[in-house]
């Protein structure tokens, strides 16, 4: 079955840096569009960032735009999300998402992506 098995998180101070990275497993990885979703406590899930098949194109959110950065490695089935210049209300649980298929958007609706891993906490201290 699929499985995608998020890690990286952890406690990070505003300013800093953190890189989480997802593994996927059970489906053909070059032929999915990846993406990032995160929910803070008491909000909504919410798109952060979604990524092409190759790479070769992204759509980020406004609110991390310029600061965070989406990337994979098809041949390690993983896809990664660089966070930069973190605040305290990047503050949320991480998901990471895929979509399969090679055409079509990268959507920042979460109701299109039918393959969810488990989340991982990222919690930026001020």
């Amino acid at each position: 079955q699929v499985q995608l098995v998020e890690s990286g998180g952890g406690l990070v101070q505003a300013g800093g840096s953190l890189r989480v990275s997802c593994v996927a497993s059970g489906l053909t990885f070059n032929n999915c569009r990846m993406g990032w979703f995160r929910q803070a406590p008491g909000k909504e899930r919410e798109f952060v960032a979604a990524i092409s098949w190759g790479g070769g194109s992204t759509n980020y959110a406004d609110s991390v735009k310029g600061r965070f950065v989406i990337s994979r490695d098809n041949a390690k089935a993983t896809v990664y999300l660089q966070m930069n210049s973190l605040k305290p209300e990047d503050t949320a649980v991480y998901y990471c998402a895929a979509r399969l298929g090679r055409v079509g958007i990268l959507s920042p609706n979460e109701d299109v992506y039918p393959y969810w891993g488990q989340g991982t906490q990222v919690t930026v201290s001020s």
